[in-house]
């Protein structure tokens, strides 16, 4: 599939781009080596991967760690980083007023 020097300008308007007359004849050949490629890619006989959960590309598993409860940090030792505290909790400016 071979792209017009129209279609690289409008694809150039979409993405904001300015392009040179050089830069629009270099664009429209590599964008169009781009999709003879892809259009190769389609004419392949996927069908079978398509069958298989996951494409078939991995039989990895993907192992869990054992959710633990674990002890946190003390109240104290987090209220130190506070630029304000009050009652125990952060004091921050009200979002709202």
């Amino acid at each position: 599939m071979s792209l017009t020097i129209q279609e690289v300008e409008h694809i150039a308007k979409l993405a904001r781009l300015e392009l040179s007359e050089d830069e629009k004849n270099r664009y429209r050949e590599q964008l169009s080596a781009i999709l003879e490629h892809v259009a190769q890619l389609q004419k392949l006989d996927t069908s079978a991967l398509r069958s298989v959960p996951g494409g078939g590309l991995s039989n990895a598993e993907n192992p869990l760690r054992v959710d633990e409860a674990r002890p946190g940090l003390p109240t104290e030792t987090l209220l130190k980083s506070a630029a304000q505290t009050e009652r125990s909790q952060y004091k921050i400016p009200p979002v709202f007023e």
